[in-house]
């Protein structure tokens, strides 16, 4: 009962430590137990509070810590709180500069993190904006946009590595931020690589990245968005054999790619 009860006093110590405005206020924990605070994170965010979470341990790239600890559904709650800042960084630069602006910034933050170690892409001097996506991969015979954050955009960047090989390109983009959207960069680019987009996320479907993309081009007549994302009940296992199980590794990214060019 106490490990229910603790997760929601953190937040609640949180917004209480932020009521005042006399200190940047942050609360961690695993992203998924942040669920059982629901109630607190709603009512700190129709106070207009001040207050930054941060989740790890989120996705299938838990690994064999178990299905449990696997925040699956974290983007589509705070997708749903009104003015909430969501940062989804993708290595120890960016993850960095979310604390930096979330620190900085007015209203509620969530900061969701990943449990495996990644590479680092960035360099120290990167600058990053809240609701500005990072082109990483570009050249301009790409034929795809494929667009992710956290551990997915580095499989984005290995299947990347990989259809180069074979005379296939692809342009992949670092949201940063999902909420605000870069809407302008996903559709500029979208319409650079024929209109095709892939979507993928260590995440449900629902009201996670992939819907967050639709919405933002849905008035886009020549753009479609094709998402990868984890379906069904997750289980323990390795974090690279769980991304292939889902459908969400380097392998399925590069096969959603050929189908595509050669539709």
């Amino acid at each position: 009962m106490f490990s229910f009860v603790f997760f929601e006093l953190q937040v609640s110590v949180a917004l209480g430590c932020a009521y005042r405005g006399r200190t940047i206020a942050f609360a961690s924990t695993f992203a998924a137990f942040l669920t059982r605070a629901f109630d607190q994170i709603r009512a700190g965010a129709l106070a207009e509070m001040n207050v930054n979470l941060i989740g790890s341990h989120c996705g299938v790239s838990v690994g064999e810590d178990g299905p449990l600890l696997m925040a699956l559904e974290d983007l589509a709650l705070f997708r749903a709180i009104p003015n909430c800042t969501i940062f989804y960084p993708s290595d120890a630069v960016s993850t960095e500069r979310a604390v930096y602006l979330a620190a900085s910034n007015k209203g509620m933050c969530f900061i969701r993190t990943s449990q495996p170690e990644t590479a680092v892409i960035y360099t120290p001097q990167e600058k990053f904006e809240i609701g500005q996506a990072k082109v990483v991969r570009k050249s301009v015979n790409d034929k795809v946009t494929v667009i992710g954050a956290g551990v997915t955009l580095h499989e984005a960047l290995e299947a990347a590595d990989n259809l180069s090989k074979e005379d296939i390109f692809i342009r992949v983009i670092d949201l940063f931020t999902i909420k605000p959207l870069d809407v302008a960069t996903i559709i500029f680019n979208a319409k650079a690589t024929g209109g095709q987009i892939i979507t993928v996320e260590d995440h449900y479907p629902e009201g996670g990245i992939g819907e967050a993309v639709c919405a933002a081009v849905s008035t886009e007549r020549d753009i479609v968005v094709h998402q990868l994302a984890v379906s069904g009940v997750p289980q323990g296992g390795k974090p690279q054999e769980l991304l292939d199980m889902f459908g969400i590794s380097a392998k399925h990214i590069t096969v959603a790619v050929k189908c595509i060019v050669m539709d």
